[in-house]
C-alpha cells in the first residue's frame, strides 16, 4: 500500500509537469527545432571538410611531449567520460519531472542550452573550414584508409554523414574540439542552474582530466582543447547576457500537487509572512486605513497653521 501511494504521487507529480513543459513546447518549438536541425548541419559540416583532409607529418605540440601517448586500444577512456557527463546533464534536465526541489523548466533550460551549442559550433565550423590540419588521430595518418575520403558518388552520400561511423572515424574537423564544448556547456549550465556544490566541483573536474584524456589519446592536438576552453567559456557568457533570465521556480508556487506535510508548511510560511509584515506596519507608522491615514494628515496640517498663527499673534504684540 505504502508502495502504491507513493507510485501514485510521484505519477501525479510527472504527468502535471508534462502538461507544464508542454505548453511551454507549444511556444517555443521553433527555436529548439532550429537548434536540432543545427546538429545536423554541423554533422554535416564534419563529414565535408572529411574530404578535404589530406594526411601528414604531426605537427610539433607541447601536449603530445608532456602527455604520454595513451595508444589506440585506450581511447574509450575519453569517450566514457563525455558519454557520463553527457547522459548525467540529460538526466538532470528531466529531473522537474520528479522532485519539488527545481530551479528551471526542461523546456527553456535545453532551448537556452542549444543556443549555446549553436553559437560554439559555428565559430567551430567557420574555423576549421580555414585551415585543414593533418589530423592527429590514429586513422587520420599517412597510410589509414580512413584518413582521405574518394569523392562522394552521390548526394545522398553526403547528406546522410555515414552515421554514426562518419562521426566517430571523422578527419579534419579539428579547431575546436566538439566535445569540449559539449562538456564545457553542460558544465557552465549547471554550474548556474545547479544546487550541489560538490557537483559543481566534479563536473570541472571531470572537464579538465576529458581535456587531458583527449590529447594523451591523440584525438586532438592541444590547440583544440586549448582554443575551446577559452571560446565556449566567452560565448556562454556573451549568449547568456543576451538571453532573457529564465523565471526561478525555487520561490514561486509550485505547479505540482503537494502533500499534507508540505501544504501545512507552505501555509505556516505563508503566516508567518503576514505576520511581519504587520509587525513592520506598527513599527513604521503605517497600520491601519489608508484613509485615516490621509485624515489624521489633514487634521495634523490645520493644526499646525493655528499653532503658527498664534505664534505670529504673539509677537506682533510683544507677548
Amino acid at each position: 500500500m505504502y508502495i502504491a501511494r507513493e507510485a501514485s504521487k510521484v505519477w501525479r507529480k510527472v504527468t502535471t509537469e508534462i502538461s507544464v513543459e508542454i505548453q511551454l513546447l507549444r511556444e517555443k518549438w521553433g527555436l529548439l527545432l532550429a537548434g536540432l536541425i543545427f546538429q545536423y548541419i554541423h554533422g554535416l559540416a564534419a563529414r565535408g571538410v572529411h574530404y578535404l583532409h589530406r594526411p601528414g607529418p604531426l605537427l610539433q605540440d607541447l601536449g603530445f611531449m608532456a602527455l604520454p601517448e595513451l595508444g589506440q586500444d585506450k581511447g574509450y577512456l575519453s569517450e566514457s567520460i563525455f558519454t557520463s557527463i553527457f547522459i548525467s546533464f540529460v538526466l538532470w534536465t528531466f529531473h522537474p519531472f520528479i522532485y519539488h526541489s527545481k530551479r528551471f523548466y526542461t523546456v527553456l533550460i535545453w532551448r537556452r542550452v542549444l543556443a549555446f551549442l549553436v553559437a560554439s559550433q559555428f565559430l567551430r565550423i567557420v574555423t576549421f573550414y580555414s585551415t585543414q590540419l593533418p589530423g592527429p588521430n590514429y586513422h587520420c595518418r599517412e597510410g589509414s584508409n580512413l584518413a582521405t575520403l574518394p569523392p562522394p558518388k552521390s548526394v545522398l552520400e553526403v547528406l546522410l554523414i555515414n552515421f554514426p561511423r562518419g562521426v566517430l572515424f571523422g578527419c579534419g574537423d579539428l579547431i575546436f574540439s566538439s566535445h569540449m564544448i559539449f562538456t564545457l556547456v553542460f558544465v557552465r549550465t549547471y554550474q548556474k542552474y545547479g544546487s550541489k556544490r560538490f557537483i559543481k566541483f566534479l563536473a570541472w573536474f571531470m572537464a579538465v582530466i576529458q581535456s587531458l584524456l583527449i590529447i594523451a589519446s591523440r584525438k586532438h592536438y592541444s590547440v583544440d582543447v586549448v582554443v575551446a576552453w577559452y571560446t565556449v567559456n566567452l560565448v556562454v557568457f556573451l549568449v547568456d547576457n543576451k538571453l532573457p533570465e529564465m523565471p526561478d521556480r525555487t520561490n514561486g508556487v509550485p505547479l505540482l500537487p503537494l502533500s499534507t506535510k508540505e501544504k501545512d508548511i507552505r501555509l505556516k510560511d505563508e503566516k508567518d509572512s503576514k505576520l511581519k509584515d504587520e509587525f513592520h506596519k506598527l513599527l513604521n507608522g503605517n497600520h491601519g486605513d489608508p484613509t485615516d491615514r490621509r485624515q489624521r494628515a489633514q487634521m495634523n496640517g490645520r493644526h499646525d497653521e493655528d499653532i503658527n498663527h498664534a505664534l505670529s499673534e504673539a509677537t506682533a504684540n510683544g507677548t
